[in-house]
């Protein structure tokens, strides 16, 4: 198959890319920076938002057998520091659009958790957004997404699947100076001693590691270009719950150094509390998460040691 990734240079977009390109597909990314990780990855400098306001334009060489739309500004503090970036979320998600839209070609968007804004069920489905109610600029931009994503299915007849992750972590994920995800910043700070923040003694997640993610996209892939599963909303996660004090230690654990930490309340926008259902997933993709966070800390902190991050 040909498919086109956007948002190509980030963690998840890498990481399918090279999954795509080792499974024998073919493979362009386009992002606004240029792939820092693996020089496999071909890649163009496309900005999405200057095709959304009809300042550029940009096709494919050929046609693509699917696209997977993951360009987002994806950090949800900052986003309510700069909330012009939500706007260039649903810009860019449209701009995808269009590009799946001039291919005739189906289309996964790489949605969030933050769309269930603040749920304090033990476990979240599908059908518990709320899109009347946003936490966050983020995860408005999200919600608006995936409502493009929804209205061209129905008037334009544009296949999708619309997978809502949640926390992914793991290689590739240490552009720091870009994007300080929670992850990386503790891994690097602990292991090298320095003062860590913690938003949020209880809140709890649900981390997925980066592998789980990417085999639960190529089985997307797989089935909406078969079309076997169709115009589907679907969560991605691990389906366990930890809290960033589980985090915090199961990192010291790993490096071997005890955390300076300080805890302070969550900062505005963030959700405190995510637990996903997934048991749509593993209806109808076959996905069977396999990492937990237990396991997975300890192979990224060694994936960390290995580029000399730590």
């Amino acid at each position: 198959m040909r498919i086109l990734i956007t948002g190509s240079s980030g963690q998840i977009g890498t990481n399918l890319a090279i999954a795509l390109l080792d499974a024998g597909h073919e493979v362009l990314g386009i992002d606004k920076r240029p792939n820092e990780w693996d020089e496999r990855v071909p890649t163009e400098i496309v900005d999405l938002v200057a095709i959304a306001h009809q300042n550029a334009a940009w096709s494919p060489p050929w046609r693509p057998d699917c696209i997977v739309h993951l360009a987002a500004w994806a950090k949800v503090h900052q986003l309510v520091v700069e909330p012009i970036k939500a706007l260039e979320n649903v810009e860019i998600a449209v701009a995808a659009l269009e590009l799946a839209r001039a291919a005739d070609c189906p289309i996964i968007f790489g949605s969030s958790r933050e769309v269930y804004g603040e749920i304090h069920r033990h476990i979240t489905d599908e059908a518990m957004a709320d899109f009347v109610v946003a936490e966050s600029p983020y995860s408005a931009s999200k919600i608006a997404g995936e409502a493009f994503f929804y209205s061209y299915a129905r008037c334009y007849g544009i296949p999708h699947l619309v997978f809502r992750f949640s926390n992914v972590y793991g290689r590739f994920d240490n552009d720091a100076e870009r994007m300080e995800r929670v992850t990386p910043l503790f891994v690097h700070k602990i292991a090298t001693g320095e003062p860590i923040t913690v938003f949020g003694r209880n809140k709890m997640l649900d981390f997925t590691y980066v592998d789980d993610c990417v085999r639960g996209v190529m089985a997307g892939i797989e089935a909406l270009v078969d079309r076997k599963v169709v115009n589907e909303t679907i969560n991605l996660a691990y389906g366990q719950g930890f809290t960033l004090v589980d985090l915090v230690q199961l990192i010291e654990l790993a490096v071997g150094v005890k955390a300076d930490a300080t805890y302070q309340p969550s900062q505005v926008g963030e959700v405190t509390r995510y637990v996903a259902d997934i048991s749509k997933a593993k209806r109808l993709l076959g996905y069977e998460p396999d990492v937990p966070l237990t396991l997975g800390i300890p192979l990224y902190v060694e994936w960390c040691r290995s580029r000399g991050f730590i």
